[in-house]
């Protein structure tokens, strides 16, 4: 075959803009970070990165999850703290009550801080996170305490739905197919029962009328333990919830990892494959310029 000028010169352009290809891309590398700009550069890491990439989105979509449940159980937690101290200091002062060496005066004192404490757990049932009640199950856009006794005629009353158990439940989603539960059952924590029974405590005191007390103690206690067990069971979930939270964290690391793995560029390798093509492209315009160079005239001349 007969090699002429412009095949060399066509060869030699052809080489030259390959060199150039290849530098472009290390310095695309080195100044991105990553191994691949666009698809086409490598279409198995560019689609490994878009399934790690969703792995570690979805990740991130459950932490921010795990952050509502922190915030729920906290506020739960806080209100059936608050609920109890109430409960306990009704239950010391009608113990004072009974004692028969007490004024009708002094026992109508006694009854007016019991209907503080009543309407302090009216506010504690109505506690709202991010504009949602905490208390009232599923039915979060509503109040639990349908009527609040203002005037203390009557007791509080709680809404028809909170013994429900189609509305117990508000789950929210920490992994895929896992579902942890984020509030307290609304029905063991501010029942009607408990609201009957300090509002009859504080009614018996007002009148005098003490023999009824004993009784009411009984219930108030029942109503105690009902929250105390709540409180147990949602100290054991928080601890899941901690556990979930870990595990999590550890599945961040992994995939932040893997990811790094598929994408990023070493740039030490990057550098230094740079240089060595930054060295054949001298070379290569080195000869380029002796083939190139040489016309009729030059030698005409």
């Amino acid at each position: 075959m007969r090699v002429t000028q412009s095949m060399l010169t066509s060869n030699s352009m052809r080489n030259m803009s390959s060199s150039y290809n290849r530098m472009g891309k290390l310095q695309d590398q080195l100044s991105t970070g990553k191994k691949i700009t666009n698809p086409s550069d490598d279409p198995v890491v560019a689609m490994k990165g878009m399934f790690y990439r969703s792995n570690l989105t979805g990740i991130e979509q459950y932490k921010r999850n795990l952050s509502e449940l922190y915030l729920w159980m906290e506020n739960s937690e806080a209100g059936i703290d608050q609920a109890n101290q109430g409960l306990q200091r009704v239950r010391e002062l009608t113990i004072q009550g009974k004692n028969g060496s007490m004024s009708p005066e002094d026992r109508k004192a006694v009854a007016k801080e019991i209907d503080q404490i009543k309407q302090d757990l009216v506010n504690t049932a109505d506690t709202q996170v991010a504009g949602r009640y905490i208390f009232h199950g599923t039915d979060v856009s509503r109040s639990p305490i349908a009527d609040k006794g203002t005037g203390g005629e009557t007791a509080p009353q709680v809404a028809p739905n909170l013994a429900d158990g189609a509305i117990d439940s508000y789950n929210i989603e920490v992994s895929r197919g896992v579902s942890l539960k984020a509030n307290v059952n609304p029905n063991n924590v501010f029942s009607q029962d408990m609201f009957d029974t300090v509002h009859n405590i504080q009614r018996a005191l007002e009148s005098g009328d003490t023999s009824t007390l004993d009784e009411e103690l009984g219930k108030l206690d029942g109503v105690m333990d009902k929250l105390s067990a709540e409180r147990s069971e949602l100290g054991a979930r928080y601890n899941r919830l901690e556990m979930v939270d870990d595990r999590l964290m550890q599945q961040e690391i992994t995939a932040s990892r893997v990811l790094s793995d598929n994408e990023d560029a070493d740039i030490e390798r990057v550098i230094t494959d740079l240089k060595t093509q930054e060295s054949v492209h001298r070379a290569a315009l080195g000869v380029g310029a002796r083939i190139i160079q040489p016309t009729l005239m030059d030698f005409l001349r």
